[in-house]
């Protein structure tokens, strides 16, 4: 039996569980069943119309300057994402966009630089979705941090402006408290790999028929990775966003809650 084939019978199979989550979500009352059958749904559709795109991506005779395109619009759609997640800080996509291609550039480029992997449509595409999509959720997590944190202390933060100190001084220790907020999830993702959960792309390899150790391999380069990519959003997001949140003469701006 070919393990990498499930066939539609198999993905209506793994349906199954959904229908034990929708039942879960009946009986206790949660009220997520309408979005459960959302959030399926719509899985569905997006990663079909992704896999017949990425057939025409990976075809061999696609020039790899249509990978690179794909990840360039991966770096835009995921900063209107952080902008559409975050919408107590106006005018947010020009950041959150140069945070996505700080991480394209630095992971991408360590990875073909360096000649980790090989440059093809089959790993510039998948490489940079997943440095992309981790590094993704953690700018969310440190944009709101970083504006909870000096909303919530601003009598601290204008006491310190007050006494002379400058922005950058006056909102360091806040500033600092959301970053470490925003990494610690992917550095305890790093921490716990193997022991308690095994990854998607080592799942996949030795579904696939790599040998273990192989798989391994190419598990620990993508969390090592990722890691990095991680802690350059959270940087590139963190630092610029408290910069625009102090006007020139080292004023804190109102801060709105989210609606």
């Amino acid at each position: 039996m070919d393990t990498t084939s499930i066939g539609w019978v198999g993905l209506a199979a793994s349906l199954v569980l959904v229908a034990v989550a929708l039942g879960l979500s009946t009986v206790f009352r949660l009220g997520l069943a309408r979005e459960m059958l959302w959030a399926v749904a719509r899985a569905a559709v997006q990663l079909l119309a992704v896999g017949l795109a990425l057939g025409l991506v990976l075809d061999p005779d696609t020039p790899v300057a249509w990978a690179w395109a794909w990840v360039a619009a991966m770096c835009v759609l995921a900063a209107w994402t952080v902008q559409r997640r975050v919408p107590e800080v106006p005018g947010l996509l020009p950041l959150a966009l140069a945070a996505n291609v700080a991480v394209a550039v630095v992971s991408l480029g360590v990875i073909f630089g360096l000649g980790i992997f090989p440059v093809s449509a089959r790993t510039v595409v998948p490489l940079g979705g997943m440095m992309l999509g981790n590094s993704m959720t953690a700018t969310v997590v440190v944009a709101r941090r970083v504006v909870a944190e000096l909303r919530d202390r601003r009598d601290e933060v204008e006491a310190r402006l007050a006494l002379g100190c400058p922005w950058t001084e006056a909102s360091r220790p806040y500033v600092r408290q959301a970053m470490r907020v925003a990494t610690t999830t992917q550095v305890e993702s790093t921490k716990a790999v193997g022991l308690i959960f095994l990854p998607g792309a080592m799942t996949g390899l030795v579904l696939a028929g790599v040998d273990a150790t192989d798989a391994v391999q190419v598990q620990l380069a993508i969390m090592y990775l990722i890691l990095g990519s991680v802690a350059t959003s959270v940087a590139v997001m963190g630092l610029g966003l408290a910069r625009r949140l102090f006007t020139p003469d080292h004023r804190l701006v109102p801060l709105r809650r989210e609606a």
